[in-house]
């Protein structure tokens, strides 16, 4: 199979869909893989590393869409790759279509087959391909949150940790996934006082027994919520809900219950947010404010750490490429039930049923094409 990766052009997106290695192990296996000139370079591998490994390198992204019959990459395309997309060719990327009807309704008109990485499933319920990027952003959120809280920043002037005689800051994270374990051990880690809230008693029992002591877990619900935005410095959105919108928390009148310099973290943004206030940003124009509260709310946040992030997900995805290739993805996706669970558009339908309930779009069964 020919195997392209572009080089992401989205705003500040730093990474790149497949290491030199991950390269290496396609072309063992028999594929031919073309990069996009400087796809790499933002993640630190160079043109030659990727030739070296035996990839082919192309000059622009037309050409890798042109000649590759599945293209992986990091982010969901953008308008201007809309058009480059052909009918039949195969996409593994992150999508998160739910949140973005435009993107739906152009790959739907692309008749692409679209595989995205946040839908594939495990017999266990986990997400493999999610769960890399969820650790990157559930430790960046309290990385963000910090900076943010600091006064140049128009946050509270808190430390995070405090010192010796001066309270620590007061963390909420919203949801006991990986997102939130992560920035529920960062800000513990860092010294903050944390609470984690979640729906699923199991979970919490789980969290209660393995966080440290300045972490305490509590059910989530609307009074609970209420209660502590009052007081708490930094509060982390973590909530998903597989391939659909994510369900909003925190409204925008509950901002005027919380102090002045209280940042917010929506990690959920790219699923439609779990925080009604909170609309994608980038690393270029990172935050807003509203009723004096800090919203940072970028949608990439594992770009700013692209070296960190690309090895991560290449670890992930690349087994899963390696099945695309080889077997072809009806075979490959009628064989393993954890791919299947990645397509959301086959060839102009519909086949991911919380795709469909976001925008009232008629569903197919996946059955269908595999």
């Amino acid at each position: 199979m020919i195997i392209g990766v572009p080089k992401e052009i989205k705003s500040n997106e730093n990474r790149v869909a497949l290491t030199p290695a991950g390269t290496y192990e396609l072309k063992r296996h028999g594929h031919q893989v073309m990069v996009q000139s400087t796809a790499g370079l933002g993640s630190g591998f160079s043109d030659e590393s990727y030739i070296s490994a035996g990839a082919t390198i192309l000059d622009n992204i037309e050409a890798v869409y042109r000649e590759a019959e599945m293209i992986i990459k990091v982010k969901e395309p953008i308008q201007k790759e809309y058009g480059l997309i052909r009918k039949n060719q195969l996409l593994f990327t992150y999508f998160h279509f739910a949140s973005y009807q435009p993107l739906t309704e152009a790959m739907i008109q692309s008749k692409a087959v679209c595989l995205a990485y946040e839908t594939v499933e495990s017999k266990d319920k986990s997400l493999p391909l999610l769960v890399p990027m969820s650790e990157v952003a559930g430790r960046m959120a309290i990385q963000e949150g910090a900076k943010y809280l600091e006064k140049p920043m128009q946050g509270k002037g808190i430390l995070l940790g405090g010192v010796p005689g001066v309270a620590p800051a007061k963390v909420m994270v919203l949801g006991g996934g990986i997102v939130g374990t992560q920035a529920a051990k960062m800000a513990a880690g860092l010294g903050a006082q944390v609470t984690i809230l979640d729906i699923n008693l199991s979970r919490l029992r789980y969290l209660a027994d393995i966080m440290p002591a300045n972490v305490q877990t509590l059910y989530s619900n609307a009074y609970n919520i209420r209660q502590l935005i009052q007081d708490h410095d930094l509060i982390v959105g973590a909530v998903l809900i597989p391939g659909a919108r994510a369900p909003k928390l925190i409204t925008r009148e509950m901002l005027k219950e919380m102090q002045p310099g209280t940042v917010l973290v929506d990690v959920a943004v790219d699923q439609g947010g779990c925080i009604e206030t909170c609309q994608p940003t980038t690393h270029d124009d990172p935050i807003f404010i509203i009723d004096d509260v800090v919203h940072y709310c970028v949608a990439n946040m594992p770009g700013a750490v692209p070296y960190t992030s690309t090895i991560a997900l290449t670890n992930a995805t690349l087994p899963y490429a390696i099945q695309l290739a080889n077997k072809g993805w009806e075979r490959a996706c009628r064989e393993n039930r954890a791919l299947r669970a990645g397509l959301n558009v086959i060839h102009g339908n519909v086949v991911y049923k919380g795709v469909a309930d976001a925008f009232g779009l008629p569903l197919k069964d996946v059955e269908q094409f595999v």
